[in-house]
């Protein structure tokens, strides 16, 4: 089991550190009382949740000595624990709360921003000592941010989730979608009579699309493509992509070229998941 613990400065970045785990995999908990830790931790070696992350930070009164000793303790019975440490400048960070609107969870009685800001970094430096990674978003778009996390915790394989969908286009554009080709340029098997009624899972209606060289030449280019962007999202923090390809009905013509595709790209160890959005309609 991968149990990490995210802390870090308020403003830092932890609601987007969050989302990102999430997006890869982890079972998040936020604002998580440090005595609760070793409980849940305890129910999960036999659920369906491999990784899972504790948010630990000043909302809680953190104390470090106290999530030390509970760390220690899950060590000794097999669970280990890694500390991500989100943090940013004081500058950026008082830049960010005042556009937040919203007040800083340790700015109590009047004591200022500031003050504020200097007594939760006194509070956490121990746990940034001890952080197995610590990234400093001072700088980070939030595209940088999402690289570096995956960088760290995406594991391998599971950088980017590749779905590519046949559909048709008088039934709508798939509203999911990230790329969209027009698949209608190749032969109709709609208006050969013995292959109307089947579809493009049928291997006589597949053979008769790619028949044509430009249909081969097509779904060259596109699985090239495909090759080419995949590295370029992952760079820019993405997580999944949808790719679709359309014909008239949605039937023959795009569903051929998603199952070409999806065994090119198989053939050069690229999975992708499948769906034939309209192939049941009329």
């Amino acid at each position: 089991m991968d149990c990490l613990i995210i802390s870090g400065m308020s403003g830092a970045g932890k609601s987007l550190t969050v989302d990102v785990l999430e997006d890869i995999g982890y079972y998040c908990i936020d604002n998580m009382p440090v005595a609760l830790i070793p409980h849940f931790a305890e129910l999960f070696p036999d659920s369906r949740y491999k990784r899972i992350a504790f948010v630990v930070d000043a909302r809680g009164g953190l104390r470090s000595a106290e999530l030390f000793s509970v760390m220690d303790e899950m060590g000794r019975i097999g669970i280990t624990f890694r500390i991500l440490f989100i943090d940013a400048s004081d500058e950026v960070l008082v830049n960010r709360q005042r556009a937040s609107r919203r007040r800083h969870p340790l700015d109590w009685e009047g004591k200022g921003l500031v003050a504020a800001i200097a007594e939760e970094r006194a509070l956490l430096e121990p746990v940034r000592a001890r952080a197995d990674f610590v990234i400093d978003t001072s700088f980070l778009t939030s595209a940088g941010l999402r690289s570096q996390l995956m960088g760290f915790f995406c594991e391998e394989g599971r950088r980017i989730t590749l779905t590519l969908c046949s559909f048709g286009f008088k039934h709508g554009i798939p509203r999911d979608s990230d790329l969209v080709f027009d698949a209608r340029f190749l032969r109709n098997p709609f208006y050969v009579s013995e292959l109307r009624e089947k579809s493009g899972l049928d291997e006589d209606v597949a053979d008769y699309v790619m028949a044509s060289p430009a249909a081969g030449e097509f779904v060259d280019r596109l699985c090239d493509l495909i090759v080419f962007l995949l590295p370029q999202y992952i760079e820019e923090g993405r997580t999944s992509l949808v790719v679709s390809v359309g014909c008239t009905g949605g039937r023959h013509r795009s569903v051929t070229v998603v199952r070409r595709l999806t065994e090119r790209l198989g053939q050069m160890g690229q999975a992708a998941n499948v769906r034939h959005r309209d192939i049941a309609k009329g």
